[in-house]
């Protein structure tokens, strides 16, 4: 992630903190969570009864844990939301992006796919999916990925940043 979207991706998180009513749905940073379709899961409590502004204010942690690189942190305040919200496509999509920084392939791929399967245009899963393949060498799933995105966005930063990788890959492989 360049620095450009780090920084961003903090300012959007806080904002959700201060802005968003309760009750509301939210979208996530995280590498563009929900360009077009809105709710990024269930906006309730369902497991240890965290509130729906106590999700939020842990998503905003979880991703300045990740955003230092504190990676092992994320993960647990993120599987404490996941356990609060199953369906939380955001914090599923960040669980991935950190266990894949980690190098935990399998675990970064489980998470990615359960985002995807709560919210197949998820721009960030797709994006970070598509370059977890191209970690993998797998370069006919992260030009899936690619596919996906271009229709969910076109044009978006996730897709102009997984075709740079591709191209990089296919450069550095050819």
């Amino acid at each position: 992630m360049s620095t450009h979207r780090i920084w961003l991706s903090s300012a959007v998180a806080l904002a959700l903190c201060v802005a968003v009513p309760a009750g509301m749905t939210w979208a996530a940073s995280s590498g563009g969570g929900s360009s077009s379709s809105g709710s990024s899961g269930s906006s309730g409590s369902s497991g240890s009864g965290s509130s729906y502004a106590s999700i939020k204010q842990q998503y905003a942690n979880a991703q300045n844990k990740v955003d230092v690189g504190n990676y092992d942190t994320a993960i647990d305040i993120l599987e404490n939301i996941v356990d609060d919200d199953p369906k939380n496509a955001d914090a599923l999509n960040l669980l991935g992006y950190s266990h894949r920084k980690l190098g935990e392939y399998d675990d970064a791929l489980a998470y990615y796919e359960k985002a995807l399967k709560q919210k197949p245009n998820h721009v960030g899963a797709n994006e970070y999916m598509g370059e977890l393949y191209l970690e993998m060498k797998d370069l006919p799933k992260a030009e899936e990925r690619l596919a996906v995105l271009t229709k969910a966005c076109n044009g978006c930063e996730e897709q102009k940043e997984l075709e740079e990788k591709i191209a990089d890959f296919k450069k550095n492989n050819g």
